[in-house]
């Protein structure tokens, strides 16, 4: 069934009381469907997430960006199904101001195979280098304000489908450039650069050679109802990475993927601040995070009604001394984890590289947290004088024994809600005392499949 073009608004009282306690400073209410100022019918047919070879050498790309350059602001350019053609391809597209891209259901937009449509300069995507910048995004926005990408159809990267008149795939260059210690020039999804208000409603990713979205240096930023999926050995498949930007809502979605579900980062381009993360489901991947860019400054951040089910990582807060920040007024609340290898995880050295910015982890909170099945937890400062300072309020780690808990430079306040461990390490001082407590609410319904399937 198609998207209806009404609009469909939620109630603000109702929003409120869903949403109440949200770091993001806007009023925020689910997205509407715009009006359609432009529909376009599919001209191929897709099989099992499969084009016919004469269809990948014709492109939709030209009426597709024709209808957006033309499309009034505030209206959004439909792709539809059109009897048994429900397909597009493209090469990379541009969002205009205010203009929406609109998935119908039923309608797959397929990323071009061919490297060279993503070249910022001749040759340079596909490739293994030192560099890594060489590509284009499929979708990509720059300075263009309320603009958005929605829908109940799909945008398939094909990230895991052989390059044209090659042998391997982009996943396989991202491998490639993992075992050479260098970079991969491959494509991300969706990019946003200093584009305030944009909006991904009901849409799902899938199978991005890179990032599925990026958004940089935005003020404004919504994400509901979303579906990101790729296996969990695509590397770099992060599901949506907000990077020194303010007013982030991410809300209502289910992620798996290779990579960090959600990661906020904080590059030179600025902090990243005053963001909302809730009522989400998130699957294979990498968790919860935060970095590994610190320097900009991460505060503000507020991550409820969380489920992680099969993750690599829970929650966390990751970096190192070569791009470590303040990290400050972080709050997680109403977390489940099952079959999570690090429940919980705050690493200041989080990879190889060293320099003069160290990392310092401030007024971090951690409340009702349901660890349901054994992982490592890690609780690190970067020394003395960039302690990490944790609050622990109803945390229960079911399984986890002592030899499983690592902490360093922290300063920890347990309570006044049940925690079942106390970190034990170098520079560490504990107030509160750890007790078995209460047993934790059932968690009958909190763990469910990814809608779908594969």
């Amino acid at each position: 069934m198609r998207i209806q073009r009404a609009v469909v608004l939620v109630a603000l009282l109702c929003t409120a009381r869903t949403l109440g306690r949200a770091q993001d400073t806007r009023s925020v209410a689910e997205p509407v469907i715009p009006w359609v100022c432009a529909a376009l019918d599919a001209g191929s047919a897709s099989s099992r997430g499969a084009l016919a070879q004469q269809d990948e050498t014709r492109p939709d790309t030209v009426r597709i960006q024709n209808a957006i350059d033309h499309c009034p602001r505030g209206g959004a350019v439909e792709l539809r199904s059109s009897g048994d053609k429900n397909a597009f391809v493209s090469v990379p597209l541009e969002l205009r101001p205010g203009t929406t891209v609109l998935l119908a259901a039923g309608t797959v937009l397929f990323a071009s195979r061919n490297p060279q449509d993503y070249d910022v300069t001749p040759g340079s995507c596909g490739t293994v280098d030192q560099n890594g910048r060489g590509c284009k995004p499929l979708i990509h926005l720059h300075r263009a304000p309320d603009a958005g990408v929605i829908g109940d159809g799909v945008i398939d990267g094909r990230g895991g489908a052989p390059l044209i008149g090659q042998d391997v795939t982009w996943w396989d260059l991202a491998q490639r450039a993992k075992r050479e210690n260098a970079r991969q020039n491959v494509p991300r999804l969706i990019a946003a650069d200093e584009s305030d208000n944009f909006t991904l409603y009901r849409i799902t990713l899938r199978n991005s050679p890179n990032f599925h979205v990026i958004v940089s240096r935005t003020n404004g930023f919504t994400a509901w109802g979303v579906k990101i999926d790729c296996p969990a050995t695509a590397r770099n498949t992060d599901g949506i990475d907000p990077s020194s930007s303010t007013n982030v809502s991410i809300l209502y979605s289910y992620i798996r993927c290779g990579d960090d579900q959600v990661a906020i980062k904080a590059g030179a381009a600025g902090p990243a601040t005053h963001i909302t993360v809730a009522h989400h489901h998130f699957y294979s991947g990498h968790g919860m995070s935060i970095g590994s860019e610190t320097v900009g400054g991460v505060s503000a951040l507020d991550v409820r009604d969380l489920t992680i089910d099969g993750a690599d990582n829970g929650l966390r807060i990751k970096s190192n001394s070569s791009r470590g920040g303040l990290v400050r007024g972080v709050s997680y609340q109403d977390v489940w984890m099952r079959e999570v290898k690090n429940p919980i995880m705050i690493d200041p050295f989080y990879s190889v590289e060293r320099g003069s910015s160290l990392p310092e982890f401030q007024g971090i909170v951690l409340r009702n947290i349901f660890i349901v099945t054994p992982g490592r937890i890690t609780l690190n400062g970067a020394d003395g004088k960039h302690l990490s300072r944790v609050t622990l309020d109803g945390v229960y780690a079911y399984g986890v024994r002592p030899g499983d808990i690592r902490a360093a430079h922290l300063r920890a306040t347990l309570g006044p809600g049940v925690v079942s461990f106390k970190p034990v390490g170098e520079d560490v001082e504990v107030a509160g005392i750890p007790s078995a407590g209460a047993a934790p609410p059932p968690s009958e319904g909190r763990f469910i499949p990814f809608p779908g399937g594969r």
